[in-house]
């Protein structure tokens, strides 16, 4: 397939999608027929019955209804992630199906410190979340925090024309009252931004994703590929290796780390999560005759690739029920379990997207099949502070500095210049030419255009300090205004309508 380099939209309230609106809705039709008819096992499984299984255990019965989904970590994210949002809740009004926002309440905490212009603060006070493993480790924020926080936010935001409108003080107030109801941010995270989009008329679904991580079918996923471990590996890392040449990365961390193969060891794309200890590391599996097998102290479980999915996913989940473990997915893994046995369309951002294309090789490697196609959106919305503003290009002051304190001197200058080169090295005669040289650019420090231009400087790196908070593309989506919420979403909704 061919994928586009994707570039967010320079101008604020201007959106991107790809690919066209109309393919989208066309690619979900085809996704959903490729996906429910798909021969390809998994564990002995049809793919297509595995999905029909997965489906139904989220509370999805109608095979052709189709999900249009995306995801993204628990956390605080900017407006070009939220635009995903409107986009599926556009496109599944069209089709007459469903969205669905899947919260990755399993990976590392990241963004959880609502920052403005002027201000920054954590938005919980557990003390645990520069150090937590994952972010359903956290617990929620006292009210007494919450009160803090915005009264904080308020002092800042009062000289704002927009202040009275901003979202963000509708989810404060949804925190504040789940923090009565439930102990874990995440959750308490999930719910506030679920219910500030359904007030602006999204009525996406919001699923965590640790709860999925339990489920039959994706054990059995988790199962078949354990089981497989080294075939796995190889296609994995071989499909890393042509996405680096074909855009030319030398960089063999990126866009990730290949899986580590050494003699009997086989790492998998998947963390072992202690439950006890809250504690998580990378899966590596160990040869053992013809299986391969996951270690936890003295205790072990051999992955059969013959052996029944169901089967398989059954005495896997009594094994970590038993040891406290679970095993959730990496980036590639995690898209792809929903992109296989969920999603009837999933929606990107531009990384995303950019990472997608290897699991778009990984999966027509491993399963044989054509990958189900995706899409990619993002829009840019400035904070209302800086719309209609242009930043000052601190580089272009500074060399428009250097050119004008070295062409001051003119001929003269070039005429120095060519003096010293003709001068032997480090010679006392060139020493002293250079010297001289450069006491008249000194001295013409003093001109009054120098001056001008100093004092214009001075004035640019002021503002841009200023500036920095005002430009931040990744403040919270909430700290908007709700107007031009909503006006984004009407842009999508406008771009499906047709």
């Amino acid at each position: 397939m061919d994928y586009p380099q994707w570039k967010a939209p320079a101008e604020d309230g201007q959106v991107l999608i790809w690919p066209s609106p109309d393919r989208i809705l066309d690619q979900t039709r085809q996704n959903n027929r490729l996906l429910n008819g798909a021969k390809a096992t998994i564990q002995g499984i049809a793919l297509g019955e595995l999905r029909r299984q997965q489906r139904q255990w989220l509370g999805h019965a109608d095979a052709d209804r189709p999900i249009i989904a995306t995801g993204h970590q628990s956390e605080l994210y900017h407006p070009g992630v939220w635009a995903k949002n409107a986009l599926i809740d556009a496109a599944a009004e069209r089709l007459g199906g469903d969205a669905v926002h899947i919260a990755v309440d399993s990976d590392e905490p990241k963004h959880l410190n609502l920052r403005w212009p002027g201000g920054n603060e954590p938005l919980t006070d557990d003390p645990n979340l520069p150090t937590a493993a994952w972010s359903g480790l956290l617990e929620g924020p006292t009210p007494a925090h919450l009160d803090h926080v915005e009264g904080h936010l308020r002092r800042s935001a009062g000289a704002w024309a927009f202040e009275s409108t901003m979202m963000i003080w509708p989810f404060l107030h949804s925190m504040r009252k789940l923090a009565m109801e439930s102990s874990e941010l995440s959750a308490g995270l999930i719910n506030a931004m679920h219910q500030l989009d359904w007030q602006m008329g999204l009525k996406h679904h919001a699923l965590a994703a640790a709860p999925v991580w339990e489920s039959p079918a994706y054990l059995v996923f988790v199962h078949h590929l354990m089981a497989n471990a080294g075939e796995l590996a190889e296609q994995y890392n071989g499909a890393l290796a042509d996405y680096r040449i074909a855009n030319r990365i030398g960089n063999p961390g990126r866009p990730m780390p290949d899986l580590k193969q050494q003699d009997q060891r086989c790492e998998s794309p998947f963390w072992v999560d202690d439950l006890g200890q809250g504690q998580r590391g990378r899966a590596m599996l160990l040869r053992e005759g013809d299986r391969w097998v996951l270690r936890h102290g003295e205790e072990a479980f051999a992955f059969d690739p013959r052996k029944e999915g169901w089967k398989g996913a059954e005495e896997l989940a009594g094994w970590m029920r038993g040891v406290r473990l679970r095993l959730a997915p990496r980036a590639l893994m995690l898209t792809m379990f929903f992109r296989l046995l969920v999603a009837d369309q999933f929606i990107h951002g531009i990384g995303g997207g950019q990472y997608d294309q290897v699991a778009d090789d990984l999966i027509a490697r491993h399963f044989g099949i054509e990958p189900p196609k995706f899409a990619v959106t993002t829009a840019t919305l400035y904070f209302p502070l800086a719309v209609g503003r242009s930043r000052a290009c601190l580089p272009c002051i500074r060399q428009e500095g250097h050119r004008l304190r070295h062409g001051i001197l003119g001929e003269r200058k070039m005429e120095m210049v060519r003096t010293i080169n003709a001068l032997p090295r480090r010679s006392m005669e060139r020493a002293e030419v250079f010297s001289a040289m450069h006491r008249r650019l000194d001295e013409s420090a003093r001109d009054g255009e120098i001056v001008r231009w100093e004092e214009r400087y001075r004035q640019a790196q002021a503002a841009d300090v200023e500036d920095q908070g005002i430009f931040d593309r990744e403040l919270f989506y909430a700290l908007q205004p709700r107007d031009r919420l909503e006006a984004l979403i009407d842009n999508y909704r406008r771009a499906f309508s047709g």
